[in-house]
């Protein structure tokens, strides 16, 4: 039996009325609309067409819903996934571009600042029908793994001379080794640094990731990825907190790291209130006194703050983002 060659049913068509993606869909095309005149700033208007950056923008949505491990996985979706296809814009037999054009294309976006302004511009949406808070957020990091392994990180004045071991794959020894992030550098991802969550863990190879949450609904404000250190995640909330527009007076919830003196007066030179956990660490006091920590709202703070967790327990599962992509943008 001979399968029908032709499809006379539109795309469009296909795809439930009532499906979420419709709604998600509707959300963003008016944005990038608006960010059309910005493309049209970063591509040329002559040579080999490329691909629509609303078609790259769109796509890694999909990648983070449906959690797609690699962008290899969501253009072999893209090829036969017509809901996907649907979603990012190619009609049924517009060619698919090839996985290697996310890696091109991504440092061009981010140069332009493209994916800021399309992340602050959905945030103003949410803004406009009231859904966030304008007074009060939160503040927290994550450590996120980078693509580089531990055999990746060498001495700095390691000329590559030494003789590997047998096979791709060679045994490497670190035991009596002194490494650290002075002296030692990965090969692989030289912006990686040595860190581990708390002391008495493993160290592995990574950076920071940092959120700015509004406190009505969980929903991410800011964020942004650094180079760890023992001070990125204090500096970073304060930069997250300079990037609000057209803000006010605000009280700014966070865990007891962010608990040190300089940070809680940098952060009332910004009119910002610190409902910042008190330390419990005896061996100094806390920069919070209870001209703080008396008011309901503080209380209410700490209860809210607890929600960002939530937004990195979903990065690192159902978004599939449990480790930094080499190129994506550091602050």
């Amino acid at each position: 039996m001979q399968r029908g060659m032709w499809s006379y049913v539109a795309d469009e068509d296909r795809i439930p009325k009532d499906h979420p993606l419709r709604a998600m869909r509707a959300l963003i095309d008016p944005v990038l609309r608006d960010l059309s005149p910005r493309f049209s700033q970063l591509y040329a208007s002559n040579g080999r067409a490329s691909i629509p950056p609303e078609y790259l923008l769109r796509a890694p949505l999909l990648q983070l819903l449906y959690s797609v491990r690699s962008e290899r996985m969501l253009i072999e979706q893209l090829h036969y996934n017509m809901l996907f296809r649907w979603f990012v814009g190619l009609n049924t037999d517009d060619p698919v571009w090839h996985a290697t054009t996310f890696t091109k294309n991504r440092e061009r976006l981010m140069q332009g600042d493209i994916a800021r302004a399309f992340f602050d511009r959905v945030f103003a949406i949410a803004q406009a029908r009231e859904l966030v808070s304008d007074e009060h957020f939160t503040v927290d990091g994550t450590l996120i793994e980078a693509w580089a392994g531990q055999k990746s990180f060498r001495p700095k004045d390691d000329s590559g001379d030494g003789r590997p071991g047998p096979g791709s794959n060679p045994t490497v020894d670190f035991r009596d080794e002194r490494r650290s992030n002075e002296t030692h550098a990965s090969r692989t991802d030289p912006d990686a640094r040595l860190v581990k969550k708390a002391r008495g863990q493993a160290s592995h190879l990574g950076y920071h990731d940092h959120v700015l949450m509004e406190n009505r609904n969980g929903l991410v404000a800011q964020a942004t990825l650094t180079i760890a250190s023992g001070r990125a995640e204090r500096e970073a909330a304060l930069a997250l907190v300079d990037r609000l527009r057209n803000r006010g007076r605000i009280t700014l919830g966070a865990d007891k790291g962010y608990d040190v003196a300089d940070f809680i007066a940098q952060c009332r030179e910004r009119e910002v209130t610190p409902h910042v956990a008190c330390t419990s660490d005896p061996r100094r006091s806390s920069a919070i006194d209870g001209r703080t920590t008396r008011h309901p709202g503080y209380v209410w703070s700490q209860r809210k703050r607890k929600r960002v967790e939530e937004i990195f327990g979903w990065l690192k599962t159902v978004g599939a983002l449990p480790r930094r992509d080499i190129g994506a943008e550091i602050a």
